[in-house]
């Protein structure tokens, strides 16, 4: 689509934005949520869940809500998903209990969901080839710089009070005026009727998405207790620990189209991995506060393109017709891995501590790595 004005451009990209918000607000508010409600048993599992629920409901039904989706309309779901974005997602400013607080999440989450399928469709249906690698690597980069204020503004805020964390989603009132009116959709009516069932072949996309998700969201959930438990930092200084990594993840982004025209998917995944290895490495060998600032880019830089990568890989692999619950299987196969993510490593943080389990990491997917290069050199 060659007449797509700048607002409306702006638009997809504040919507997209919206996606990255589900969690990383709050992200430093959970430590002191932990202490807030420390009379309750396993305060600490539940802290956790706070920023892993909404990750949990949209793997559950994000491939349910991309064939609502399909059938109501993308701007129409927007709308109403914006709208109650904004209102469960702020509603940590003032509900009192935990289990109310968990609910308010879950809530959030669907709306999450939608926003993500409704964004990353949108992509496919206005960019083709070229133009959508440029778009998705400025799209994610933007994700990526938002993440890091908002990831900013939360530390901020929850030094003075958690719940104040919560506020940030009141900035979904000032999108939803956008939504509505520069988001357009395609017609379909006239395409010919195609097979609806899922690609076998995006299966394997599918699992990488998962994979991808399942190791990078150990930064969020586990840096901010290494930081302020572990090194005695405030929640400012996690915060802006996780904000560096956010716009080293905005740089990786825009790396992404450059590495296209040299190299294929996987091998740009393999790239991708090989960083973030690094990157976990690094921060599991470090025992200086400040070096953080150094290390925890490489996390952000390899996830920049990974995540890039991943979604165009997808889109590249769909049609007009599927791209909706295509988009729907997607996303909810990151989101499974956000919230397998602590549940799944727990027991390793439990035994090692968060820095050596840091380290582990690290080396495990710098063996997976050299592995899958090895396989690639022998079946060439």
């Amino acid at each position: 689509m060659n007449n797509i004005t700048k607002l409306t451009i702006f638009t997809l990209l504040l919507l997209s934005m919206t996606t990255m918000m589900s969690n990383v607000a709050i992200v430093t508010a959970l430590p002191h949520l932990k202490e807030d409600f420390s009379y309750i048993n396993n305060i600490e599992f539940y802290s956790r869940l706070m920023l892993t629920l909404p990750s949990l409901v949209i793997a559950l039904l994000a491939p349910v809500l991309g064939h609502l989706i399909f059938k109501y309309g993308k701007k129409r779901s927007a709308t109403i998903a914006l709208t109650i974005f904004t209102l469960s997602g702020s509603s940590g400013l003032f509900l009192q209990s935990i289990e109310s607080l968990l609910i308010s999440r879950a809530l959030f989450g669907i709306c999450v969901a939608v926003l993500m399928i409704v964004s990353t469709s949108l992509v496919g249906d206005y960019f083709k080839e070229e133009a959508r690698h440029k778009f998705m690597g400025y799209q994610s980069a933007f994700i990526a710089t938002g993440g890091m204020v908002f990831v900013v503004g939360g530390g901020f805020l929850s030094d003075i009070n958690w719940r104040y964390s919560f506020g940030i989603y009141l900035i979904g009132f000032i999108l939803l005026p956008l939504v509505m009116t520069q988001i357009k959709e395609f017609k379909i009516d006239t395409i010919q009727e195609e097979e609806t069932q899922i690609n076998p072949k995006m299966f394997f996309i599918y699992f990488l998405a998962f994979f991808y998700m399942l190791i990078f969201f150990i930064l969020p959930t586990q840096i901010p207790f290494l930081l302020i438990e572990d090194f005695g930092a405030s929640g400012k200084f996690a915060g802006s620990i996780i904000a560096i990594a956010f716009l080293a993840n905005a740089f990786g982004a825009i790396t992404f189209s450059k590495l296209k025209t040299k190299f294929s998917f996987p091998t740009i995944f393999l790239i991708a991995l090989i960083i973030i290895a690094i990157g976990f490495s690094g921060i599991g060998l470090n025992h200086n506060l400040y070096l953080f600032y150094f290390i925890t880019p490489f996390l952000g830089f390899g996830g920049g393109i990974m995540m890039t990568n991943l979604t165009a890989w997808m889109l590249s692999r769909t049609t007009l017709k599927r791209r909706v619950k295509t988009s729907g299987y997607f996303t909810s196969s990151l989101f499974l891995g956000q919230f397998s993510s602590p549940i799944v490593f727990h027991p390793f943080v439990d035994k090692l501590g968060v820095q050596n389990f840091f380290l582990l990491i690290g080396i495990s997917l710098i063996v997976i790595t050299l592995f899958s290069i090895l396989k690639l050199k022998l079946r060439s």
